[in-house]
């Protein structure tokens, strides 16, 4: 087995296990009411639910009011052109459904049921979309193949009274347009002037042509290709009346003889498909759009040894200017639900292309930087759109599309009040559960990865992780175990990484630099009671040591450790070889939960037993730091079991006392406390008690009077709320350095990997 095929095994068997542990698919279904009592049974079901149905019978569009259809979308394939795999059916089509469904929660906290349709005749499609309208918001069509997609859309949008939006065309059409808007701006072109020269001709291609021309192109300085060549008048095989509508009157045949002169090509097609040659034919700086996936029809680094004035978009996550539909559908519907919108209409896709084109050329915020995957963040060639993980795509596109729904008259539902309407988008952005993509993108985006150490390097957690660290270019990875060992288990557990090859290793039983090691504990802890024979057995036989030591000799940047053993001993390890940062006068650990719903940091989880005033203080300001590196903006609630003074008690005074030490010491920090941990997350009980409050909307980070409260919380909410624990996250240290619990994962692994990573260069 070659090296790739050990790769796509590798990935293959790792997708078929995300998939189905630890329950099969993606998806499921919660309830948004609290069924406690006979109650609540009885207005949830009968006889209650009698009275919003009988209202909605009076005033259909009360339906958004007492039900989840004004935020629920269907997404619908038959399965009849998935991804790059063709015609696999309805049935196989569902996990690339469920993947949208999530794509959807997560981006733009809309809910989704994917619907798999098994029908392939067009007519029984529109048939069976057309009687759903009832349980829908909005459909999303998706994996459709061409022809038929166009009459099935078409016949939707005219029977149906919701949006009706098939994202293989118009998600991919919005982005490109902006592409082209930006690459023309560029190159100082109009787009009445551009020659445009398709290779591709399906739904995509089509869709892309029919935008760009509501936007000024000019049909006659058009050229579309597809497999057959050049389609032209008279043309009669792969023809329909859509391909149609560009065919030029012309001898030419092939997409070399039209190539020439021009400003913009457009690949929906197949990897290869633009030649070198060709692309120092085109007119002077060339947009080249290579979209096919996963081999675009020309590569950047081909593109620009050809021509050094080109811009490249490709569909590649790796490369700039990711041309990636999630920038676009989840704000789309976002705007389009919020509005009871009755459909997604030219005006609404044009208002999203000005939008993501608009968002490239402002100013790179700190957020949109730490989102760029290549660092460029500057608007021009190599960033003419933005990230897809550009927290602002949500705050200009779901406004936009909304404004024009408005005013084109679609919106029945429409919002009055604007600037209440964006300050509701900002708090969706960090509910989403996508925090942690800025971590990766900046870890990703450094021209020199940096070297994370990991103390139990023999782990399996640790060797899983590690190649997934590798594979995304997050750090280097160094691992501290014996090399016949680590080696056995990457072959037992089927990794395809190597020690010496694809990472270093440093072996406790017989490394060259032992005598070294051993010198340096020595001269760092000789003073704290450990004698040169302690120092050699400590050196040889305790990995947490071992990591700390190859930080400070600059061998590595970031350490992990604590998969085994007590929390205690490796941060005794830490404190006696990497110390304290200058100033802090201890240690903290900060905690983060990704819950469905939230994102929460809490402190201090695993360090101090009884904080006095000064560490809780000290504990915030660091834990503040650490925050933002996930660019979220820290809202500070210190939790008592007082709420604004209703019980006294040394804890509740402690925290009391911290908060106005916290509030004379920074006081631009949105903060405040002591209050109950229901307040703390709810502004509006929070108004109840004390309307005067400085914080302002739910707090992200939860800071407790001890650790029994924290560390007890924590762990509580993680199994009650299935969330994903990122951490803990150690405070105070002079360089970073991590100890995680037992209990961690792989994936936890690699989620500190990249934080450490991101810890080290920022630092």
């Amino acid at each position: 087995m070659t090296e790739n095929q050990r790769a796509t095994s590798a990935f293959e068997e790792a997708a078929l296990f995300f998939h189905r542990y630890p329950r099969p698919g993606k998806l499921e279904i919660q309830p948004t009411k609290t069924l406690g009592n006979q109650r609540d049974l009885a207005l949830a079901y009968s006889p209650g639910v009698a009275v919003p149905c009988l209202a909605i019978r009076d005033n259909p569009t009360t339906a958004a009011d007492y039900t989840a259809r004004g935020n629920l979308v269907a997404v619908i394939s038959n399965g009849s052109a998935v991804l790059g795999l063709g015609n696999i059916g309805a049935l196989a089509a569902k996990p690339v459904m469920e993947g949208k469904a999530v794509l959807f929660k997560k981006f733009a906290d809309i809910d989704v049921f994917d619907i798999e349709v098994d029908a392939s005749d067009p007519r029984r499609m529109i048939e069976v979309v057309t009687a759903l309208e009832p349980t829908f918001g909005g459909i999303n069509l998706e994996d459709i193949k061409a022809p038929e997609c166009f009459e099935i859309e078409e016949e939707l949008r005219r029977r149906m009274s919701v949006p009706v939006f098939h994202d293989d065309q118009h998600g991919t059409a919005i982005i490109v347009a902006a592409a082209v808007l930006n690459g023309l701006e560029l190159a100082r072109k109009t787009i009445g002037q551009a020659k445009i020269v398709t290779s591709g001709a399906g739904a995509a291609a089509i869709a892309c042509l029919n935008l760009l021309v509501t936007l000024g192109a000019r049909r006659e300085n058009i050229w579309v290709c597809d497999i057959d060549g050049v389609v032209y008048q008279g043309r009669s095989t792969l023809m329909d009346r859509w391909k149609e509508a560009y065919a030029q009157k012309t001898e030419a045949r092939a997409l070399a003889d039209v190539i020439g002169g021009a400003d913009i090509f457009l690949g929906v097609s197949a990897g290869g498909a633009l030649k070198p040659e060709l692309v120092k034919e085109m007119a002077a700086s060339p947009l080249i759009l290579a979209l096919a996936n996963p081999t675009p029809e020309i590569m950047p680094e081909e593109v620009r040894a050809a021509r050094a004035d080109a811009m490249v978009c490709t569909g590649r996550s790796d490369q700039p200017n990711q041309v990636n539909n999630v920038l676009c559908f989840p704000y789309i519907f976002r705007g389009a639900l919020d509005v009871g919108a009755t459909a997604i209409n030219e005006e609404m896709k044009l208002a999203a292309v000005k939008a993501i084109a608009a968002l490239a050329r402002e100013e790179p915020s700190e957020d949109a930087a730490r989102s760029c995957e290549t660092g460029t963040v500057t608007f021009g060639r190599d960033y003419i759109i933005p990230s897809p993980f550009d927290p602002r795509l949500i705050l200009r596109i779901a406004p936009a599309v909304a404004e024009a729904a408005m005013e084109t008259g679609v919106a029945t539902r429409p919002i009055e009040d604007m600037r209440a309407y964006i300050d509701r988008l900002h708090r969706l952005v960090f509910r989403s559960g996508v925090v942690m993509q800025s971590v990766f993108a900046t870890a990703r985006a450094q021209k020199k990865p940096k070297r994370v150490i990991y103390a139990e390097g023999e782990d399996e957690r640790v060797l899983r992780a590690a190649q997934v660290v590798i594979e995304e270019g997050i750090a280097e990875p160094v691992l501290v175990g014996r090399p016949q060992v680590v080696e056995s288990r990457l072959q037992r557990y089927g990794l395809r990484i190597r020690p010496g090859r694809d990472f270093d290793v440093i072996n406790p039983e017989d490394d060259p630099r032992y005598r070294e090691y051993v010198d340096l504990y020595l001269a760092t802890t000789c003073r704290q009671g450990v004698t040169p024979d302690a120092a050699r057995t400590v050196v040889r036989t305790n990995p947490t040591v071992i990591a700390a030591l190859a930080v400070v000799r600059d061998e590595a940047d970031a350490m992990i450790s604590g998969l085994e053993g007590r929390y205690e001993s490796h941060l005794k390890a830490v404190q006696q070889i990497i110390g304290k940062a200058n100033g802090v006068r201890g240690y903290s650990a900060l905690s983060l939960l990704l819950t469905l719903h939230r994102v929460l940091f809490f402190a201090d989880t695993y360090v101090n037993v009884d904080p006095g005033i000064e560490q809780i203080t000290e504990t915030v300001i660091l834990a503040v730091k650490e925050i933002s590196r996930f660019g979220i903006g820290p809202k500070v609630a210190l939790v008592s079991h007082s709420n604004f003074g209703s019980r006294d008690s040394n804890s509740a005074d402690k925290m009391r006392e911290a908060a106005a030490a916290l509030a004379a010491r920074a006081p631009e920090l949105e903060l405040d406390g002591e209050m109950h941990g229901d307040a703390a997350l709810s502004q509006i009980l929070r108004d109840r008690v004390h309307p005067h409050s400085r914080l302002k909307d739910a707090a992200n980070l939860l800071v407790f009077p001890n650790l029994d409260a924290a560390n007890i919380t924590l762990n509580v909410l993680k199994e009650v709320t299935n969330a994903l624990h990122i951490g803990p996250i150690l405070l105070g240290t002079a360089r970073p350095a991590h100890i995680l619990t037992p209990s961690v994962t792989s994936r936890g692994v690699v989620n500190m990997s990249a934080f450490a990573a991101v810890q080290a260069y920022q630092s």
